[in-house]
C-alpha cells in the first residue's frame, strides 16, 4: 500500500478515536497523551512533539467562542502545541492544527464536514502550500496554492521518491494553459512541452544520479521573475514567469544545483513546464534554457570539487548556512537571534565574495539583502540597517548595475523604516515624513528600477492616508503610465478609480460565496452601500451589527447592501456567515486584498464602504458606519 495512504488510514483511526473521546465540547477532557498521538496526514511537517516525560505535564483545555469550539493542548509552560476545532458547531472536529514554537505550521481541514480531511495547509514559518484531496484518501490531488520555492521543493521530492503523480501535480492543467491567455502558437508549444515533461518523468527519475533517498532540498535560486506582457504573440493577459530556476540539493554532505527550468504563475500558484535536470546527472539532458525569454542557462561553476558541484569553499559556506538556519529555528532569545542573524549575513556575504560569475554573485547579494532586511524589520537584527547601508554604499562606489544597487537600496530603506518604528518613544509622524522623503529620493535616483513602482505605490498610499487625495491620484497615475506591466499598476489604477469615483459609475459584478451571480447594475433604482470586509478585521465585524440595523431601518425606503468579502480563505468567510448570517449578498473571489474585487477599486484598508445612488453613481467613496444614519436619513426621506 502507498505510504501516504498508510499514514492517512492511521491518522483517520486516531481522529476517529478523538471524535469518540470528545464528541461534544461539553464531554470530559481527553488526555494530553491521547491528543498528542494524532499526527498530520501529510508526512513532511516539522512540528513540536514533547517527549514522553514532557507529555505528562501537558494540559488540554476546552475553548468556546462564537462559531467554533475545540480543544487546545499546551505545554507545561503554556505554549500552544495543538488545536482541534469544531468550526460549524456540529460536535465533530473539522480542523486539526499543529504548532512549532507557538506558531501554527500545518492544518488538516475537513471543509465539507463529513469526518474526513480534504485539504492540507502549511502555515506560518512552514510556507504557503495548500493541497486539495478530492477523494479524501490522504493523497494531495492538486495545489490550490503553492509558491515558486515550494514548487522546487516538490519537484526534488518527486525525483527522490520517483513519484510521477507528485511531479504531475506541479504541471499546469489544460484549463491552466487556456486561462493564461497565450497566443495559439505559444500555447501549443507550451502544451507540447508540458506533455513531454509528464511522459518523460519516469525515465528521468530512473536515469538521474544527483538525487537519492538521502537528498534534501536546501535553497531556491532564480533571477527575479519577469512579465510576458499582454499582446505578445497574440496573448491576451500578462503572464508572470521565472526562467532558469534552480534548487540547491544536499546529498551526503555534497551540494549540487538541480535545474528546474521555467515556472509560470497560474491561478493556483506556480507550475513547472520542464523536466528537472542536474549538472550532476549521468544523463545527457541539458539544463533548461529560458522558454519565454530565451536567456542563457546558468553555467557550471569552474572551480569545483567534483563534477557538477559547488566549489569546496562554497560548499562549506552552504553547510554553515544550513546550520545557522536550523539554529535560528530553535532560538528563543532576542540576543541569540541577533547573533545568528549576524552570522547568517556574514555567510551570505562570503558566498557572494566566493561567486565566480556576476550572475551568481548578484543572486547571493540579493538573498543577503532580502534576508537582512526581513530580519531587521522583524526585530531580530538591529545591526541589519547598518549592514545594508554599507552594502548599498559599496555597490555605488563600485559602480555596480543600477538594478542591483537599487534592489539593495530599497531593502535598506525598508529596513531603516521598520527599525525606526520599533524604537522606544518612536515619533511616528517624523518617521513617516522621513520614509516618504526617502521614497521620493529613491524614485528620483532609480526611475526605472524594479522596486520603483512599489516605492511610488507607498508614496501614493502615504499621500492618501494623509488626506492629500490630489497628490495620491497623481502618484497612482504615474504608476499606471510608467509601469503599466507591473503588479502595482492594477492596484494603482483601481485606487485612482476609487479616489475619482464620486459622480461616476463603478464596476462591481461576480459570484457570491453561495455560488450565485450579483452585480451593482442589478440594483439600479436603489441606493446601494458596498461593504468591503474580512473575518480577520475586527472593526469590519463590529460594523456588521450597525449595517444590520441600517438595513432594517432603510430597506423599505430603497436601500440595498452588497458585501465584498476579502478573506484569502473562502472557508473562513463561509464558516463565519453560517454562525452569523447576513441578509445581503456577499461577493467573493480568491486572493484577499489582491483579488479582482480589491484590485478594481484599489482597496488598501478594511473596512471600506462606498455609497452609490439610485443611478449607479458614487455618492461617497469612503463613508464610515457612524455616518450612515445621518447621510441616509437625508437622502431617503
Amino acid at each position: 500500500m502507498d505510504a501516504s495512504k498508510c499514514r492517512f488510514l492511521l491518522g483517520s483511526a486516531l481522529i476517529l478515536t478523538l471524535f469518540v473521546t470528545i464528541r461534544s465540547i461539553n464531554a470530559a477532557e481527553p488526555s494530553a497523551e491521547a491528543a498528542l498521538r494524532l499526527r498530520p496526514i501529510q508526512a513532511d511537517v516539522d512540528f513540536d512533539t514533547p517527549s514522553a516525560d514532557e507529555m505528562k505535564l501537558c494540559t488540554v483545555r476546552a475553548n468556546s467562542e462564537p462559531g467554533r469550539a475545540g480543544w487546545y493542548v499546551y505545554t507545561a509552560g503554556g505554549q500552544l502545541l495543538r488545536r482541534f476545532l469544531d468550526t460549524n458547531r456540529d460536535n465533530r472536529l473539522d480542523q486539526w492544527c499543529y504548532y512549532k514554537g507557538g506558531v501554527e505550521v500545518y492544518r488538516d481541514i475537513d471543509s465539507d464536514f463529513n469526518g474526513k480531511a480534504d485539504q492540507y495547509r502549511w502555515l506560518g514559518t512552514a510556507g504557503t502550500r495548500w493541497g486539495l484531496d478530492e477523494n479524501e484518501d490522504g493523497v494531495i490531488d492538486g495545489w490550490k496554492m503553492i509558491s515558486a520555492e515550494e514548487v522546487t521543493f516538490e519537484a526534488v521530492a518527486a525525483l527522490r521518491e520517483r513519484d510521477r503523480a507528485r511531479f504531475g501535480r506541479l504541471l499546469p492543467t489544460t484549463a491552466d494553459l487556456e486561462a493564461l491567455g497565450l497566443g495559439q502558437t505559444l500555447r501549443e508549444s507550451l502544451a507540447k512541452k508540458v506533455t513531454s515533461a509528464a511522459s518523460g518523468f519516469d525515465a528521468k527519475a530512473q536515469q538521474q544520479t544527483a538525487i537519492n533517498a538521502t537528498s534534501r532540498w536546501m535553497h531556491f535560486g532564480a533571477s527575479p521573475p519577469g512579465i510576458l506582457p499582454a499582446g505578445t504573440d497574440g496573448s491576451t493577459r500578462d503572464v508572470m514567469v521565472y526562467d532558469n530556476v534552480s534548487a540547491i540539493v544536499e546529498t551526503g554532505g555534497k551540494h549540487v544545483q538541480v535545474f528546474i527550468g521555467t515556472l509560470i504563475r497560474t491561478d493556483g500558484g506556480w507550475r513547472v513546464i520542464d523536466l528537472p535536470s542536474s549538472l550532476g546527472d549521468s544523463s545527457s539532458v541539458d539544463a533548461a534554457s529560458g522558454f519565454f525569454f530565451q536567456q542563457t542557462a546558468p553555467q557550471q561553476v569552474p572551480a569545483v570539487a567534483a563534477a557538477g558541484g559547488l566549489s569546496e569553499a562554497m560548499q562549506r559556506l552552504v553547510r554553515e548556512l544550513e546550520e545557522v538556519d536550523k539554529a535560528i529555528e530553535r532560538t528563543t532569545t532576542p540576543a541569540d537571534l541577533s547573533k545568528l542573524n549576524e552570522r547568517r549575513a556574514t555567510v551570505l556575504q562570503g558566498l557572494a565574495d566566493q561567486a565566480t560569475t556576476d550572475e551568481e554573485r548578484e543572486t547571493w547579494i540579493r538573498q543577503y539583502a532580502d534576508t537582512v532586511s526581513a530580519a531587521t524589520q522583524g526585530g531580530g537584527f538591529p545591526q541589519g540597517v547598518e549592514r545594508l547601508r554599507s552594502l548599498a554604499q559599496q555597490l555605488e562606489q563600485r559602480s555596480a548595475s543600477a538594478e542591483l544597487t537599487g534592489y539593495v537600496k530599497y531593502r535598506y530603506l525598508s529596513a531603516d523604516y521598520g527599525d525606526s518604528l520599533q524604537q522606544p518613544n518612536a515619533d511616528y509622524a517624523k518617521i513617516q515624513e522621513k520614509w516618504l522623503a526617502d521614497l521620493l529620493q529613491f524614485v528620483k535616483d532609480f526611475p526605472a528600477g524594479e522596486d520603483t513602482a512599489e516605492a511610488m505605490l507607498q508614496l501614493a498610499v502615504g499621500e492618501e492616508f494623509a488626506g492629500r487625495s490630489r497628490e495620491a491620484v497623481d502618484w497612482y497615475g504615474r504608476i499606471v503610465s510608467s509601469f503599466a506591466e507591473s503588479s502595482q499598476a492594477k492596484k494603482a489604477a483601481g485606487a485612482k478609480r476609487r479616489l475619482e469615483s464620486v459622480g461616476n459609475p463603478i464596476p462591481l459584478a461576480g459570484n457570491t460565496l453561495d455560488g450565485k451571480q450579483a452585480s451593482l447594475a442589478a440594483y439600479r433604482g436603489k441606493t446601494v452601500l458596498i461593504h468591503y470586509w474580512a473575518t480577520w478585521c475586527e472593526p469590519c465585524k463590529q460594523d456588521l451589527e450597525i449595517l444590520k440595523q441600517i438595513q432594517a431601518k432603510y430597506a423599505a425606503q430603497g436601500l440595498a447592501l452588497i458585501g465584498v468579502n476579502l478573506d484569502s480563505d473562502r472557508a473562513l468567510a463561509v464558516q463565519f456567515l453560517r454562525s452569523q448570517p447576513l441578509p445581503w449578498p456577499q461577493l467573493y473571489e480568491p486572493g484577499g486584498l489582491d483579488s479582482r474585487f480589491a484590485t478594481e477599486m484599489g482597496i488598501l484598508t478594511l473596512p471600506t464602504m462606498i455609497l452609490v445612488d439610485n443611478e449607479g453613481k458614487v455618492i461617497n467613496r469612503s463613508i464610515h458606519a457612524g455616518e450612515l444614519d445621518e447621510e441616509l436619513s437625508k437622502r431617503l426621506r
